[in-house]
């Protein structure tokens, strides 16, 4: 089985409350429940949560809601134990981590991602894009000329829950597909998030 989990704890420090807060008409949350929703490969997708209000929404979008133990739900939780927590009570082959922070999507990126994963045998895949930063001063190549490094955006992860179960997100043979650059925008802050809504409301994705 194919689990979609949107980890979704109310904890958050830059932005408070952020996994609800409204962005282009509607709690952030939702729109990766409505991306997870149009998915033809998962079969079945939860959100995980320790907050009420936010399982509340959860469920008004129509998501499953799995309820996350307190200890999983700090500042120094590892985003693997919590899709471990659910992997193990729900059995799985493959998870598939959506991340509420990124809430632009193309209408079948998740299951182009599932695809790939399948078709190419990869332990884990993620999305990203290549990052061509250095460090000032570290550096005296043309920019067309930095090889770079595959930069995992958090859009969409997939993984083989036998990894998962072990506490490993990757495994040994990794996948990586570089999606556009508004999906790559992974909200940290207001500015991520004025951005984000900007995008959406263009109705793009």
């Amino acid at each position: 089985m194919i689990l979609g989990i949107i980890p979704a704890r109310g904890g958050s420090k830059g932005i408070p409350r952020k996994n609800i807060k409204p962005i282009a008409g509607k709690p952030l949350i939702a729109w990766t429940i409505e991306a997870a929703a149009k998915s033809k490969l998962m079969d079945r997708f939860v959100v995980s949560t320790e907050d009420d209000e936010i399982a509340a929404v959860a469920r008004q979008y129509g998501a499953e809601v799995v309820k996350r133990p307190l200890a999983l739900a700090g500042d120094d939780a590892s985003t693997v134990d919590v899709l471990k927590n659910v992997a193990e009570q729900i059995p799985c082959d493959t998870v598939v981590l959506l991340q509420v922070t990124s809430p632009i999507r193309k209408d079948n990126l998740i299951d182009e991602c599932i695809k790939e994963f399948q078709q190419k045998g990869f332990d884990s895949l993620a999305t990203g894009f290549i990052c061509k930063y250095v460090e000032y001063g570290k550096n005296t190549l043309r920019r067309q000329d930095i090889k770079g490094f595959f930069y995992d955006d958090g859009n969409v992860s997939v993984a083989k829950a036998s990894f998962i179960k072990q506490g490993d997100r990757f495994g040994n043979k990794l996948g990586y597909k570089v999606i556009s650059r508004p999906e790559n925008i992974d909200i940290d802050d207001e500015f991520d998030m004025w951005m984000a809504e900007k995008i959406l409301l263009e109705k793009k994705y």
